[in-house]
């Protein structure tokens, strides 16, 4: 029901009084030592080549450990996941209570399947030195490995709002004992309908835990959700990155999916290209892309979560030094690349998030060098492609000069009002994830197969089902 004027602006009032806003530079911190994580936490971070935190991180993860409620007003690409995955994982390993019987010590509430996947490939990233157990749940599959993941009770549950309320209300998940609720992408929560079910779950949980908020907006209903939720938070806000570099020169190319893996094979023989990284959505796709370029007699080496972190570091190697020019990588995965040289970023399939597509392209002119970003954008990508242009706010040109141009229908120019927000993927529909071409939507981290959520696993050892996704390694995030 839609909040009274004077009811809203009372609620977002009361909440600007309670929440004490983080200053924005509360120490100077250079590395992830410098905020009070546990060692096997640090060498998780290290293990993944991450550096120096992002604000959100740095501002967010003292406070997080000192206990206090979190209000984070960010978006998607600013590192946020890991900004309350880590602190959580350090309070859980520290106190070493065991979860109860179809129980959570902490549950991380998300708007659809992608983000869950994404997070619970966070925590598994992040705690890969930590005996804690967590498992992700969410609709559109069927619930018995759900059920047998919950039996014994587990440190960490990332859901969706409605298999979780299915599962509670068959007194199949028990949220009494919670320790630390999260919930994420709050205005999406209400975009997509999920209010109610978010309060609902509310009920069921203890009143004494400790409470984190994230959403993007703060519209007076998710005002006055996160001043019902939250106890004296502390307020963190960040700025996205939203613009690129200017050295960096864009093109667009529109191409049919069936004709990408020509093109690709195409542009790669153009002597210019020194050293390529290629971006695909999925692991899946970026094994096959290295298949397909080892036809065509290109050498190539993937990079992605199913890879082990020996292969990983190989293939960074090689790259760097020159052993192979082509890198094809998973947004998540190339985190760790912090590479001079990179002459040419290639999206071989676009990324669903927008803010993904600057933290990709800006491998590239680096140290003060130009570089090119080149997209193909396939009919089924369109979308994607309009989102990104209205974030950088730049049309990018179109190449048609390619013997496999589409002719489809050409996007138009972005404007704040020339179209309605793209619509979320609905959370009981199964993900797309194609082997050859990767055309599913994962969150960043979140290529896995669905059936791969059944058992709880360790976070150090839990389903491999990410692989892409914000934003930035040296700057860890979960997307």
């Amino acid at each position: 029901m839609p909040l009274h004027p004077e009811d809203s602006h009372q609620h977002q009032r009361a909440a600007r009084q309670r929440a004490v806003k983080a200053p924005k530079d509360p120490f100077t911190v250079t590395s992830f030592s410098d905020l009070g994580l546990s060692e096997p936490i640090l060498r998780a971070i290290s293990a993944e080549n991450y550096s120096t935190p992002t604000p959100i991180q740095a501002q967010a993860i003292p406070h997080l450990l000192e206990g206090r409620d979190l209000l984070g007003v960010a978006q998607t690409g600013t590192g946020k996941t890991a900004a309350f995955a880590l602190p959580i994982l350090h309070r859980l390993s520290a106190t070493r209570t065991r979860p109860i019987s179809q129980g959570a010590r902490t549950l991380v509430l998300t708007p659809t399947r992608e983000l869950a996947i994404q997070i619970g490939d966070s925590f598994k990233t992040y705690g890969a030195n930590l005996p804690l157990t967590h498992t992700v749940i969410f609709g559109g599959v069927g619930q018995n490995p759900q059920v047998q993941a919950m039996s014994r009770g587990v440190d960490i549950l990332v859901a969706t709002p409605g298999r979780l309320l299915d599962l509670i209300g068959q007194g199949l998940v028990k949220l009494d004992r919670l320790e630390v609720f999260v919930l994420d992408e709050a205005d999406r929560m209400l975009d997509m309908g999920f209010i109610h079910d978010v309060r609902r779950i509310l009920k069921t949980l203890p009143a004494k835990r400790h409470s984190l908020f994230f959403s993007a907006t703060m519209p007076p209903e998710i005002a006055k959700l996160a001043d019902k939720i939250l106890t004296e938070p502390v307020r963190v806000e960040v700025t996205p990155v939203s613009s690129t570099a200017e050295r960096i020169e864009q093109h667009v190319m529109f191409v049919e999916k069936s004709d990408k893996r020509p093109l690709l094979g195409e542009v790669l023989k153009r002597p210019e290209i020194g050293r390529a990284l290629v971006f695909t959505r999925t692991k899946h796709g970026a094994n096959r892309v290295v298949e397909q370029l080892g036809q065509i007699a290109v050498r190539a080496e993937a990079i992605h979560g199913n890879k082990s972190q020996t292969a990983r570091q190989r293939a960074l190697e090689n790259f760097k030094t020159g052993e192979i020019r082509v890198l094809v990588a998973t947004d998540i995965a190339a985190r760790g690349i912090d590479i001079d040289g990179i002459t040419h970023v290639i999206n071989y399939d676009l990324p669903n998030v927008p803010e993904s597509y600057v933290h990709r392209i800006g491998r590239t002119a680096r140290a003060g060098t130009s570089g090119i970003a080149i997209s193909f954008c396939d009919s089924e990508e369109r979308a994607f492609l309009k989102d990104i242009e209205k974030l950088i706010k730049v049309r990018i040109p179109v190449v048609e000069d390619h013997p496999w141009h589409s002719h489809g229908g050409v996007v138009s120019a972005p404007s704040a009002d020339d179209r309605p927000p793209r619509p979320p993927r609905p959370q009981q529909r199964r993900p797309q994830a194609s082997a050859g071409q990767g055309q599913g939507r994962p969150a960043p981290q979140g290529q896995g197969r669905p059936q791969s959520h059944g058992r709880p696993q360790r976070s150090g050892h839990g389903h491999s089902g990410g692989g892409g996704g914000g934003q930035g390694r040296g700057r860890p995030e979960g997307r």
